[in-house]
Order: structure tokens, then C-alpha cells, then sequence
């Protein structure tokens, strides 16, 4: 349901999904955003005009000054302005004002301009009537004859709720991606920057802030993401005023972004929304967004990843003795990873040779992607497209094809380099390469890797080029899935470190991480959920001792773990007894026989004590819901805890089953959605290292 509604005064109100947002919009003045969040009723901007209005503060100026949308330093505004710019040390102080506002439908577009400065800024809402989510940019314009130097420009400055003080924030490393962190936020500024080049697994792009009491259901929320893949800066300002503002937008390079005349330069995106109702709606909100907006309805098959269990040591033999027993216990996608090409016997040479290995395979790839479809499963390939090995063909022939700094040292880091995509001969030859492949092998599936950061991301002029990088990485996908439609690509980076809605935009899966440890998946796959629905988030069954963590689990914990996201396969199933892929097998008819749910469900996280994780999905209509409670240590008190389930109509009644592990598959009871969320399942006992997964099914 959406209603928007502009007043001959100024004033305009807009509201769709759920969400409200009101905006002084004089022509004239300097645009105003009066409220943004959850929508009120019998609310309009006028309200909002004359509740915030404020007397003289000794010492400060004469008339208060009121926010704006960059708040930039020609209006005076206290706060860090949202944009800096100027033209060799002149036109610096920025002052936009409204030329024209113009709605359409759930968008809303404001054209302001600075005459004395030039320079113009187009902001641009967007309010997706499903789930409520604001998507806004802005769009800096140089309309003077003197190039513009832009040094800074954030997507919106956004004042907030000022009890929104508790901040969420998803910081991590490698195989440790998505790990929540809670900061308070005093008077002064919160500030996350990303230099790597790439989204990062240190500092994710997202946000989530709430009062201090804020729960998973109860108190006032807003959630932030910048749909970004290169460098990042976010920051929360608690201004002396007692005003808190947010900014999100690209961190730009000394002198990456030169504007000549008529030349525009576009924020990357920044997706918000609100709850009144705590954390968890805006959860739900920002997963049906993703659903409906960015990754389009597709089937999820279940997937066999190579690479944990042959690595760089490839035989043909092998690889079709894998592919048969991925096919027995279920598998509907065979991935081969990397290794395939080139000299790629390691991570040293070969890469950017994008030619199957005649050593390896010398009747060439398509026996095993035929074998593969024999079986009845898609056919998948790694690529790292964007790096190159100093060894190889490719850096020999063109060793100009590579981003760097002169005079600088490259970074050494994985025994590649970062290849300059802004270069057209560099995607050609790379589109042309993939596509080739694709076409002779029967390509369905690409997992598109991107193994390093990118410290020195200078052009062949000299230049930083990260923003325009990123862009021509957009473009070259997008390029790719034009020219072969329904492929399928995932985006890696050494695990989680590219997952935002940039790339999710252009590719239709994340890896989340290459931690295939299923103790740490939870807390992984936990902080990943804040902004990604399990649907576009892999989660793969790895082999009974993690080579990463070195930690060792029974098989009903490995695939019990995951079931819950896109589930996959990453192990030496040659290894592995006929007992334990008996249990694969069954947990991939499981994820399979509940997979709709799985992947089109609400998502609820679960209050639980510290050493058990819980989650919850369950149908719009709330008349199933899967649960999966994994006993991480030992029950610290001498029962185990009553948990209570979320996502059911207390109004209704269910029959309740525990499906996994097949050893404790049992029906439990009937019994009304109120007493299991109010009053909870105490569980058995069991030892740490255990997934249970809960079965609910509404009963007349």
C-alpha cells in the first residue's frame, strides 16, 4: 500500500510499505528531510514543521540552522558536512537549494543547485512498497567550465531518532565474517572506514541502531546499508545539539573524482529502513527487499564445492568418483574449483590463463561436465577474474594490464595482482575468455572469486581508479549474464568479503564464508542474516576435521548446521564412511522436502542462552515454521533451558516434531502457538555439538 502527497506550501509527505517520510521542500530553499521512519497515522510534513521548531542557544547563531539533506558547509550546518568539493581551493562552500521535486509512483527526485558554486545535486528516494525499504542516492553534478574536484560525497545525511544510540555494527576477518559488535554512542561520532577495495570481511557496510532497551521485538530501530564493493566510509554523529545524523557513502582517493563540465558523479545507493517494533522486522523487511528487488526468484540447488576435497591435486578419476557420490547423496550442482587452468598446480602460478590445463586434462573438461549432467546435475566453474599471478602468460604479455601506484611497491598477497579493469582490452579479453568456456562446456553455474585487497588501485595514467573499477566490475558481469542468459554466479571473496546489495544486484549468490567449521557457522550465518535472506547464502557441509579450526564433528552436526541457507557440500566424499553419507544423505532430503520454506520464509532470531543458537522460519501465513536450536557448549545449569519459538499465531494450534537428528525424529505434541512463545520446549539433554531442527505444522 503506497500514498504520496506534495503540498503547494512546500510541504511534502510520502509514505509506501510501511515507511514515512516527510520533507520541507520550498523552491527556493534548502530541502529539509523533517522525519524519515515508521508510519504514523494522520501524519503530514506540516506536523513535523511546526513540532521542530527551536529557540536561540546562547552562543550559537542567531537563527538555528536546520538540516539538509548534505548538509554541507555553505549552510552551516554543525555536523560533518556530506559533501566536499572545490575547484583548486575555490567554491568550496556548498549551498544547494530546491529547483524542482517531482514524484512518480513510490519515487521522488529533488533537483537542487548551488548557483554561486555550479554545481547541482540530484537526490533521488526510492520506497519499495513491499517491504518499506528506502533505497536514496545522490547524483553531484559540475556545471562550470573548471573541473570539480570531489573529495567526498555520502548518498544522504540522515537525522535520526536521537535515542537510536546503540549501535550494531559486523566487523570480522577471514573465515570469521559477520561477527556482531555492540557500541553506545556518547557525544561525538562513530566512524567506519574500508580501504581494501572490496566490500572487507573488517567492516561490513551495514549498520543496525536502536534505543538502549531495544530488544529483537520491542523499541524504536533503523538499519543502513551501502550497496557498495570498493572502499567504504559510514559514520553516526551525536552533534552538541543533541541531534544524531548517519552518513553513508564511497571513500573516495586523492583526486579520484575530477568533474568536468556536464560530468556527473553517482553515490553508490544506500538502503534504510525502520521499525517501531524492534530488530527483527527490520531483518524481515531488508530479506524480502533482497528477495524482490536485487536476487530474482530462482531455484536453489543443493551444491558440491571441490576444493576441500581434491584442492590443486585435480585427476579426471577423482573428480568423476566425487561427481557420482555428490549425485548418491543428492546433489543437484557440481562446482569444480580452482586448479583447472594453466600452470595452476598452487596459488603461484597460472591464474589470468584462463585455458583448460592440457597436463591435468588432456581430453579437456567436457568428459566430466557431461559425466556431471549424465548424473542429472548442473555443471559449475571457479574463476578469479579480476587478478592475475605475476607467473603466467597472461602478466607476461601484458604486464601494463595490472593496477598500481608509481614508484610503489606492490603489495605482495597471494602471489597476485590485481588486474585494471577500467582497461577495455582487459574485460574483452576476459568476457571473451569466460564465454567461450561457458559455451563449450555447458557452463550453468560461475563461482566468481576475488582473493586479495586492493591497496594500489591505480590506472595507467597514474590515477586512482577504484570508484570507476568497481563500476567496470558491474558492467563486465553484467555483461556476462546479457550475453548467456540464466547464468548463475556467486560472488566470493576469499569467503564473505564481497556480500553487499552491490554485487547482489549483479550476481545471485554469497558465499559466506570459506570457514566451513560448523560450530562457527552459526555466528557467521547469525550476523550475515541481519542483511542477507538464507535463500543467497551459502552454507556447506565440510569434512569431519575443519582444516581451518583443525576441530573435529559427527556428521548429523555438519549437515544438520546446514540446512538452513543454500545448502552444499565442501568435503572428500571418497573419505567419508557409508554411514556418514547415509546421514548426508538424509539431511539433503530434509533441506530439500522443506526448502520453500527455508528459502521464502520470515526470518526470527531466537532468544537463547549464550551457548545454544537458535533460529526460526516461518510461512507468511505463520501455519509452518522450521526451528533449529544448535547446543554449541554444555548446559551450564543441571537441566536444559526452555526456549521460547517466534513466528506463530498464538491463536493457533500446532503439532510439534523433532526431524533431526534422525535418531531423535519423534512427534512431540499439540499444542498452542501462544504457550510455545510465551512459555517455550525445554530441551533434551544432549552433548554440545548438536542440531536439532523443530517441525511446526498448523492444525484445525
Amino acid at each position: 500500500m503506497s500514498k504520496t502527497q506534495a503540498h503547494t506550501d512546500g510541504m511534502i509527505t510520502f509514505r509506501a510499505g510501511g515507511t514515512l517520510l516527510c520533507l520541507a521542500a520550498q523552491t527556493g530553499e534548502r530541502v529539509q528531510l523533517l522525519y524519515a521512519g515508521p508510519d504514523l497515522p494522520n501524519v503530514a510534513a506540516e506536523d513535523f514543521a511546526a513540532l521542530t521548531t527551536r529557540q536561540h542557544a546562547p552562543g550559537g547563531p542567531q537563527e538555528p540552522i536546520a538540516s539538509s539533506l548534505l548538509n554541507a558547509i555553505g549552510t552551516g550546518h554543525p555536523s560533518p558536512p556530506g559533501m566536499l568539493a572545490h575547484r583548486v581551493g575555490q567554491d568550496w562552500a556548498f549551498d544547494p537549494r530546491l529547483v524542482t521535486a517531482t514524484q512518480s509512483g513510490t519515487s521522488l527526485t529533488l533537483m537542487t543547485h548551488d548557483e554561486t558554486c555550479n554545481i547541482s545535486a540530484k537526490h533521488i528516494f526510492d520506497l519499495d512498497a513491499d517491504s518499506g525499504v528506502l533505497r536514496s542516492a545522490c547524483r553531484i553534478t559540475n556545471h562550470a567550465e573548471a573541473p570539480l574536484e570531489l573529495e567526498w560525497c555520502a548518498a544522504l545525511c540522515l537525522p535520526i531518532d536521537p535515542r537510536l544510540t546503540q549501535i550494531t555494527s559486523f566487523a570480522g576477518k577471514w573465515a570469521g565474517e559477520f561477527q556482531t559488535e555492540q557500541t553506545n554512542l556518547i557525544r561525538g561520532s562513530f566512524v567506519q572506514e574500508n580501504r581494501n577495495g572490496r566490500t572487507g570481511h573488517a567492516h561490513y557496510p551495514g549498520l543496525y541502531l536502536g534505543e538502549s532497551n531495544t530488544t529483537q521485538n520491542c523499541g524504536q530501530a533503523v538499519a543502513i546499508q551501502l550497496g557498495w564493493s570498493g572502499n567504504t566510509r559510514l559514520r553516526a554523529d551525536h552533534l552538541a545539539n543533541g541531534d544524531l545524523s548517519l552518513q553513508a557513502g564511497e571513500l573516495l582517493l586523492p583526486g579520484e573524482i575530477q568533474l568536468r563540465q556536464g560530468e556527473t558523479y553517482a553515490t553508490p545507493p544506500l538502503y534504510l529502513c525502520w521499525s517501531d517494533k524492534g530488530y527483527e522486522p527490520l531483518t524481515r523487511s531488508l530479506h524480502r527487499y533482497v528477495r524482490g528487488q536485487l536476487c530474482s526468484a530462482m531455484a536453489r540447488p543443493v551444491h558440491y564445492n571441490s576444493w576441500e576435497a581434491v584442492y590443486f591435486d585435480h585427476s579426471p578419476e577423482k573428480l568423476m568418483a566425487l561427481a557420482q557420490h555428490a549425485a548418491d547423496v543428492g546433489a543437484e550442482r557440481f562446482v569444480l574449483d580452482d586448479g583447472w587452468f594453466g600452470a595452476r598446480r598452487s596459488d603461484k602460478a597460472g591464474l589470468g590463463d584462463w585455458f583448460v590445463s592440457g597436463d591435468v586434462y588432456p581430453d579437456g573438461l567436457l568428459p566430466l561436465a557431461e559425466h556431471v549432467r549424465s548424473l542429472g546435475m548442473e555443471f559449475g566453474l571457479w574463476f578469479e577474474p579480476e587478478m592475475v599471478n605475476p607467473d603466467s602468460d597472461l602478466f607476461r604479455a601484458n604486464p601494463d594490464w595490472v593496477l598500481s601506484a608509481p614508484g610503489v611497491d606492490p603489495v605482495a598477497s597471494r602471489h597476485q595482482l590485481p588486474l585494471d579493469l577500467t582497461q577495455a582490452e582487459v574485460c574483452d579479453y576476459l568476457f571473451d575468455r569466460i564465454t567461450s568456456l561457458i559455451a563449450e562446456l555447458g557452463i550453468a553455474y560461475i563461482k566468481w572469486d576475488m582473493n586479495r585487497d586492493i591497496q594500489h588501485p591505480g590506472g595507467s595514467d597514474g590515477r586512482a581508479v577504484m570508484h570507476k573499477q568497481v563500476d567496470a566490475l558491474y558492467k563486465l558481469i553484467a555483461r556476462i549474464k546479457a550475453a548467456v542468459p540464466g547464468l548463475v554466479i556467486e560472488s566470493c571473496s576469499s569467503g564473505g568479503a564481497r556480500a553487499d546489495y552491490g554485487i547482489l544486484a549483479h550476481t545471485d549468490r554469497i558465499w559466506t564464508s570459506d570457514n566451513n567449521d560448523a560450530r562457527a557457522r552459526y555466528a557467521i550465518m547469525r550476523g550475515a542474516a541481519h542483511f542477507l535472506p538464507l535463500d543467497a547464502l551459502g552454507n556447506h557441509v565440510g569434512p569431519q576435521e575443519c582444516h581451518i579450526t583443525g576441530r573435529q564433528f559427527d556428521m548429523g552436526f555438519r549437515a544438520g548446521t546446514a540446512v538452513f541457507g543454500h545448502m552444499g557440500m565442501e568435503l572428500d566424499l571418497t573419505q567419508e564412511t557409508a554411514q556418514d553419507r547415509a546421514i548426508l544423505s538424509d539431511a539433503i532430503a530434509l533441506h530439500k522436502s522443506h526448502r520453500a520454506l527455508i528459502h521464502s520464509g520470515d526470518y526470527h532470531r531466537l532468544s537463547t542462552p549464550e551457548h545454544i543458537s537458535g533460529i526460526a522460519i516461518s510461512s507468511s501465513d505463520m501455519r509452518e515454521a522450521l526451528v533449529q536450536l544448535a547446543v554449541l557448549d554444555p548446559h551450564p545449569e543441571m537441566h536444559p533451558p526452555r526456549i521460547a519459538f517466534a513466528g506463530l499465531d498464538p491463536d493457533q494450534r500446532y503439532s510439534l516434531q523433532c526431524i533431526w537428528p534422525r535418531a531423535m525424529d519423534k512427534f512431540i505434541g499439540t499444542f498452542a502457538g501462544s504457550a510455545l512463545m510465551q512459555y517455550g520446549l525445554q530441551l533434551p539433554s544432549t552433548n554440545p555439538d548438536t542440531c536439532l531442527i523443530y517441525h511446526l505444522k498448523a492444525v484445525t
